[in-house]
């Protein structure tokens, strides 16, 4: 039995409870809250503790602690302060701050012992493995990766951020010509404009600070300034009756040419009702990748291509070449 415990008990801690029920190697032993009063009655037996102070009773064993906050202000800071104590999986989704978020946690997890596995999810995580696969089979290839249409709760979160927003839901979609046009096996350059639009719904505090609040969305690094964002203010019952549902899903593509220019494409798509659902599902999965990776002798921080991939299945080698391969 796997002991975990959850860091964060929002839409994503609750889809990681829900995956850890369908595993029966796991155990979920303990949550960490940033307000444990509130969430303790929906738990009910489950031990809650503030996450503001990560050290736990000395009777309580957590083999792996899954980190649950958002990218932008909590994972930074959580990560390396778990990882300290715990081994951890989290889903740091900020692409382009991989590299650095890798370095903090390889140095504390290896000082201390730990696994850490970083940025697990559909992207980064699942698509990772589809771009390099896609690279790998089909050298000298295009790989186009497209997101929706659905809720994307990083950037969700993001926007949820700026100061006078009381919520906010982000609409990922797809530019459907764009799609087409690879489909029919043409590799065009792309800009990230080209590729998606970002729709964002917001319920604000002040009807006066709309404008400021759009410009500092659609300006803002890393979620929205590389794109054509289009910010919607809507009343708070209108946000709890439409958009209370968290699809999403999408697409990677890798197009090439082989032999006598054969052209090639490989597809792998994901239809999602439930993102917070499908992302815990995956978390679990390499919460016990991460454990046995714990138990082999490993540390510090490893994404999702870094872990053979028998280490996610809760089947024996054995199983898996008997009924897998």
């Amino acid at each position: 039995m796997i002991n975990l415990g959850i860091v964060g008990y929002g839409n994503l801690g609750r889809g990681v409870k829900a995956a850890i029920s369908r595993n029966p190697d796991m155990e979920l032993c303990a949550v960490l809250s940033r307000r444990p009063d509130a969430i303790q009655e929906e738990l009910g037996d489950i031990p809650v503790f503030n996450s503001e102070d990560c050290t736990m009773p000395e009777d309580m064993k957590i083999d792996i602690m899954i980190l649950c906050g958002g990218s932008k202000e909590d994972t930074p800071v959580q990560g390396p302060l778990f990882a300290k104590h715990f081994s951890t999986v989290d889903s740091f989704d900020t692409h382009a701050d991989v590299p650095e978020y890798y370095q903090n946690m390889n140095t504390v997890a290896r000082q201390m012992g730990n696994v850490s596995v970083i940025s697990a999810g559909w992207d980064p995580g699942i698509f990772s493995f589809e771009r390099v696969l896609g690279l790998s089979f089909l050298p000298q290839s295009h790989v186009y990766s497209f997101w929706g249409k659905g809720v994307s709760q990083g950037h969700s979160d993001a926007a949820r951020r700026v100061e006078g927003v009381i919520d906010a839901r982000q609409y990922t979609i797809p530019v459907d010509s764009t799609i087409e046009e690879i489909r029919e096996g043409n590799t065009p350059e792309l800009s990230k404009r080209q590729m998606h639009k970002r729709l964002v719904y917001v319920v604000a505090e002040n009807p006066s600070e709309h404008e400021r609040i759009r410009k500092e969305i659609v300006e803002m690094p890393n979620y929205y300034a590389d794109y054509d964002t289009e910010v919607i203010f809507i009343p708070e019952e209108e946000m709890k009756k439409n958009h209370f549902e968290l699809p999403h899903g999408g697409f990677v593509l890798t197009s090439a040419k082989t032999g006598e220019n054969h052209k090639q494409i490989i597809e792998y798509r994901l239809q999602l009702e439930s993102n917070p659902e499908f992302t815990g599902s995956i978390l679990v999965a390499c919460a016990r990748a991460a454990y046995r990776m714990k138990q082999s002798g490993y540390a510090g921080a490893f994404t999702m291509l870094d872990i053979p991939p028998a280490f996610y299945s809760p089947l024996s080698g054995s199983e898996l070449r008997q009924k897998y391969v």
